[in-house]
């Protein structure tokens, strides 16, 4: 039996605001599907190069009542980066929370704006620790 990986989707309350959170991580919209009859919108984004591995956004024009304020039952989003440390300084510097510091280097966490966690890894070996970081305490829950 052939499987091949398709996609993750994530509902999404303000589509504007969430499409703005992943590209600060870096993802680029692919592709969109408007449904008039279904009456949502859903937007691919990846990573450049990446194209075969997109997030979905869907978002539905009617509102979501549905979307729990905690999307802690969903699991979480993962990506690799070359430096952790500069890309969480980027998203602090743009009003994303840090909920899980890079305090080992290698790991850290942050959510976006419908609470889907996101896990950033650092790609190789882990940086050594540098401050902030390494003294950050955890903001909220990841």
């Amino acid at each position: 039996m052939a499987l091949k990986y398709l996609h993750t989707m994530v509902r999404v309350k303000d589509l504007e605001k969430s499409m703005a959170f992943y590209e600060l991580l870096g993802l680029r919209e692919t592709h969109r599907k408007e449904s008039e009859g279904g009456r949502f919108t859903l937007v691919f984004m990846a990573p450049p190069g990446q194209e075969e591995c997109p997030v979905e956004l869907t978002w539905n024009w009617d509102g979501d009542d549905a979307l729990p304020s905690d999307s802690r039952h969903f699991g979480h989003l993962a990506y690799r980066v070359d430096d952790i440390y500069a890309t969480c300084q980027h998203l602090q510097d743009n009003g994303v929370t840090i909920n899980r510091p890079p305090r080992d280097g290698h790991m850290a966490f942050v959510r976006s704006p419908d609470n889907i966690s996101i896990e950033l890894l650092q790609a190789g070996d882990a940086l050594p620790p540098q401050e902030p970081w390494s003294s950050m305490e955890n903001t909220g829950h990841w």
